[in-house]
């Protein structure tokens, strides 16, 4: 139903919105964003969205970008650069801070109507909450040679990038009308949507866009090895533009007129392949962002080494059972000390005494207590380092909450498991929650709201969270029970230090 005083002028045209699943909050679905992205449009810079006349009903969701696979209840086409925005600004007068969203899904999946991304419980806490769409796959990262010279920059494979800033300029300039305060906007993401907030701490593009950062299960340390399994490893362009001839010429493509005149249907099959020349397992996706020198103008390694050109507060960490960690794992000890000695090298031996096993049973209890010390680790190293270059506070933490039901059972505190608890809507897990979730939720969703209002997660009635120290190596845990923790032991974070320092930086 569309409730009362819910026009909104933007800088397109009138909207109106409708009641959420929360009477105190309204929701406005489907805005345009930025244009149409088909035939001509297709791989070029976000154009800005068409004007309007009258009013537009704001009451559904609009079409979701090409992706590989069907979505029940959502149609697909390359007129998707929309967004949607929750708002209960109408009880306050003054400007709410802004949350915005970017979904994950190894940039080939996803979209911002997904149930979990429901931002009324947010909006009932004082954000206003905005989710998006964005290219992705071959529609938002091929790269070729014709399109970096049409660019004049001599840049390609970035078009999913700048849709995502594309949304946050249109939020600069159209979100006070919606009760947001366009001087405190929150850019967060998960796995590729992590990655991509990232990406526009790295790139000179994002600058002026957002004043927070939250970056869930993407911020590793350029030498940790698992950078290379994961969407934030970019791609080299001269590889990329490669990659992007030979996917042309596998569909009949001749040069660029071509692919654009081509079936969206064509494109899109086959385009969910790994990139093969990155060990890992699975190694990331064929088509994800390039160091172009435009959008990204230099490696991961370098951008945080030499200091991102964005420096805002930013709120990151990882999950218990990801990258690797499982409550499942089964390997046997002759697996264990093989992929050791792999994996260390000449520091084999001096991992096994620091994660000693000897049976089946203990290899795969020191398998998961590596993985995940690892991670904390390496979180810590970028956290350190981004601090240092760009003299903002950075909050780490670790998420431990299993879910309810058979995905937690099988999973644990899997990768993406928190986004409900963030967004406060623990009952999308797809399993019976209880009066734990509903309080873990609670409790994440209000040191999310802090850090959106203020750039620090700290508030009345909730465990102290510190910034990121150098020589202090703790994280925050977050689920399971809320307070400090040490990153790993001192000898194993002294080992992980010295093994990430004889990397190689991605």
């Amino acid at each position: 139903m569309t409730a009362p005083n819910l026009l909104v002028r933007t800088e397109q045209g009138q909207v109106t919105g409708v009641v959420s699943r929360l009477a105190s909050v309204t929701v406005y679905k489907g805005i345009p964003y930025a244009a149409s992205t088909a035939g001509d449009n297709r791989w070029r810079p976000p154009l800005p969205p068409r004007v309007w006349k009258g009013v537009r009903a704001a009451d559904r969701f609009g079409d979701i970008c090409p992706q590989p696979d069907p979505v029940p209840g959502f149609s697909q086409s390359e007129d998707c650069l929309n967004l949607n925005i929750w708002t209960a600004a109408a009880s306050s007068p003054d400007p709410r801070p802004v949350l915005v969203w970017i979904h994950g899904g190894r940039f080939l999946f996803g979209h911002g109507g997904e149930p979990e991304f429901d931002g009324a419980a947010l909006a009932s806490k004082g954000l206003v909450v905005v989710t998006l769409n964005y290219r992705m796959g071959v529609f938002g990262y091929l790269a070729l040679p014709e399109l970096g010279v049409e660019s004049g920059h001599g840049a390609s494979g970035n078009y999913g990038l700048l849709d995502q800033m594309a949304a946050l300029r249109w939020v600069r300039d159209n979100i006070a009308a919606f009760g947001g305060d366009p001087q405190r906007v929150t850019v967060a993401g998960q796995s590729a949507g992590g990655a991509s907030v990232v990406d526009m701490l790295y790139s000179p593009l994002g600058r002026g866009l957002f004043d927070r950062a939250v970056v869930e299960s993407a911020a590793l340390h350029p030498r940790d090895p698992a950078i290379s399994t994961l969407a934030p490893s970019p791609r080299n362009l001269v590889q990329a533009e490669k990659d992007g001839l030979a996917y042309a010429a596998n569909r009949g493509a001749t040069g660029l007129a071509d692919l654009r005149t081509l079936p969206a249907g064509d494109l899109l099959r086959g385009s969910d392949v790994n990139d093969t020349s990155v060990p890992g397992n699975p190694p990331p996706p064929l088509f994800r962002p390039v160091i172009d020198g435009w959008v990204l103008p230099r490696t991961y390694g370098e951008t945080l080494t030499e200091g991102p050109p964005v420096g805002v507060p930013v709120l990151t960490g990882n999950n218990k059972d990801e990258n690797g960690a499982t409550p499942r794992q089964e390997v046997t000890l002759k697996q264990y000390r093989a992929r050791a000695a792999v994996k260390y090298g000449d520091m084999a031996e001096e991992f096994l005494a620091l994660y000693p096993a000897a049976t089946d049973v203990e290899a795969s209890e020191q398998t998961n207590a590596a993985l995940r010390d690892a991670t904390r680790v390496s979180t810590y190293l970028w956290a350190t380092e981004y601090g240092a270059t760009t003299s903002n506070p950075v909050f780490t933490y670790y998420w431990t909450h299993q879910p309810p039901g058979a995905q937690g059972e099988a999973r644990g505190a899997h990768h993406g498991s928190e986004i409900a608890y963030v967004f406060a809507n623990p009952h999308t897990v797809g399993a019976p929650y209880t009066e734990t979730d509903r309080g873990i939720a609670d409790t994440l969703s209000s040191y999310v709201v802090n850090f959106a209002t203020g750039g620090d997660p700290n508030g009345p009635g909730l465990p102290a969270w510190a910034p990121v120290s150098d020589g202090s190596p703790t994280t925050f845990e977050v689920g399971t029970a809320f307070g400090r923790l040490s990153v790993a032991d001192s000898e194993r974070t002294d080992f992980l230090m010295r093994f990430f320092a004889a990397r190689k930086a991605w």
